[in-house]
């Protein structure tokens, strides 16, 4: 990892990490290397934004963190668990108790409710509902009124509310968002972001999110730069204006 991350891994814990990770796509003349050589570490209970410019590997970098993909080389971790050393089924199992996902199309399933999707990551893995925890999550995401509702009954903003509530039901120790404001309008998205804050600053989330928008990336505590698949970059307290300025440079390098 870089000095940067070793010296924040002093601080507190890092709820997910790479060391030295690359990952190719095809082989011989027509092989991609989408990751060459990255390290980075997530910080536990802190927000963080993945940027780079397109083709710098940064929803790559996020699935390999979340477990959807496998490394080339390199090593993946979990908290303390190696994600490179698990079996398929125990990967499974780990990403159903200890991983949420908001993806930019929702991903819900238009023949369930709101509650039926929100509950449907605890029904595959054989969980119960906490009730307590589920009304603080569905009342926090004004989603009260909607359960009952389909998700052809509900707008953009409020189908990802259930998909955030979706994640955060299982109380994961990482959320993974990939461009969870793509698909919005802008004052939905910012909803959406918000929401987003306040699951690490009132609930004790862990939150990594890819995103092209530096606006979105200005909302996390740090925001980490990629460009041709290496770290290019490393932004703590972020400005909008200073993302978009360090984004523009990767773009021109």
């Amino acid at each position: 990892m870089t000095t940067t991350d070793v010296q924040r891994a002093a601080a507190t814990a890092l709820a997910a990490s790479a060391i030295d990770l690359t990952k190719t796509y095809g082989a011989g003349e027509t092989a991609v290397r989408a990751l060459d050589g990255v390290s980075v570490g997530v910080e536990a209970q802190r927000f963080t934004a993945i940027m780079g410019p397109s083709g710098s590997g940064k929803s790559t970098l996020m699935h390999l963190l979340a477990g959807l993909d496998t490394p080339t080389s390199g090593r993946v971790f979990l908290g303390d668990t190696e994600l490179t050393s698990l079996s398929d089924r125990q990967l499974t199992t780990l990403r159903r108790r200890a991983v949420g996902f908001v993806f930019q199309a929702f991903n819900l399933l238009p023949t369930l409710t709101a509650r039926q999707n929100i509950r449907l990551p605890l029904d595959l893995a054989g969980r119960g509902v906490d009730p307590g925890w589920e009304r603080s999550v569905v009342e926090g995401l004004g989603l009260a009124e909607r359960l009952g509702h389909r998700p052809g009954e509900l707008s953009g903003g409020q189908q990802q509310r259930v998909a955030l509530a979706r994640a955060l039901v299982t109380r994961p120790e990482v959320i993974f968002a990939d461009e969870p404001t793509g698909a919005l309008d802008s004052t939905t998205g910012a909803e959406v972001l918000a929401l987003l804050r306040r699951s690490v600053d009132e609930w004790g989330q862990t939150v990594v999110m890819v995103t092209h928008d530096a606006t979105a990336a200005a909302v996390a505590d740090r925001v980490v730069l990629l460009a041709d698949g290496q770290v290019a970059g490393d932004i703590v307290e972020p400005d909008a204006d200073d993302v978009l300025e360090a984004v523009r440079t990767l773009g021109r390098a």
